[in-house]
């Protein structure tokens, strides 16, 4: 039995989380951690903080914010305990944190724990190579109206895949406005969209002469985020301490 503490477990993404481990025969959710503590009614103990837990775990799973990634790596590295890391919006300093903690424990790390957004990143890539010198890119990405940050930690994925493909020569334009705004031709302009209950949606546009081609990827419901994050944890749990992400659960690296 793989023993999980969920950080943020009262947010919407840790509840629907909850729901997929309560179904599984091998998984099984002992604490979870939010600031909201007694916000529902949960099957295990609510901690605000990770230094407080005192059941014993395999692996923690977090959706939570990035001001929370601290006192989780140091609990992570102080118990040897695995983490799986959805959270987005990490500033540079948080992510240098993580990859130093990434030393001492496994972490599994990725802006879209969807296993289709990381296809979706492979088939972008190979469009870059062949249509990347001759067409403008444009990447759309959709959310619900609560997300905090934009653009979205998958949009940023995937921009910097194609300019790492562009050898790193494109400038990223995040939205425009104002009459002096034209497109410049080493930019790949990021656009974000917030209304309703959209779970997620990325579209990326190559726009050439008289020709577009798009590649899209629409998320139906947050549940397969949260089945990413399991196969993500169960992945994980065997591994060498190190810094993993989607591309090394599908090559099983």
């Amino acid at each position: 039995m793989i023993n999980v503490v969920v950080s943020g477990c009262n947010g919407a993404m840790g509840r629907v989380l909850t729901k997929v481990i309560e179904e599984m025969e091998d998984m099984t959710v002992v604490a979870g951690i939010d600031k909201n503590t007694d916000l529902y009614k949960n099957n295990y103990p609510v901690y605000k903080s990770p230094s407080l837990v005192k059941e014993k775990c395999d692996v923690i799973i977090d959706f939570s914010g990035p001001s929370n990634i601290s006192g989780l790596l140091e609990y992570a590295v102080n118990n040897d305990i695995a983490i799986v890391i959805a959270t987005t919006g990490f500033s540079d300093k948080e992510e240098k944190k993580i990859k130093e903690a990434s030393k001492f424990t496994r972490i599994f790390k990725s802006s879209n724990m969807s296993l289709g957004v990381n296809v979706l990143i492979n088939l972008v890539k190979q469009a870059t190579n062949t249509l990347g010198d001759i067409a403008d890119i444009e990447i759309i990405e959709k959310h619900h109206n609560k997300k905090v940050d934009a653009p979205s930690g998958t949009a940023k994925m995937i921009a910097e895949a194609i300019n790492k493909e562009l050898d790193g020569s494109m400038e990223f334009s995040y939205g425009r406005n104002g009459t002096d705004a034209k497109r410049e031709e080493n930019e790949i302009g990021i656009h974000s969209i917030r209304g309703g209950t959209i779970s997620g949606e990325h579209t990326v546009i190559f726009a050439g002469l008289d020709e577009i081609i798009e590649v899209k990827h629409t998320a139906l419901s947050k549940k397969v985020f949260a089945q990413g994050s399991v196969k993500a944890a169960q992945y994980i749990l065997n591994r060498k301490n190190g810094l993993y992400d989607m591309n090394s659960l599908i090559n099983n690296n």
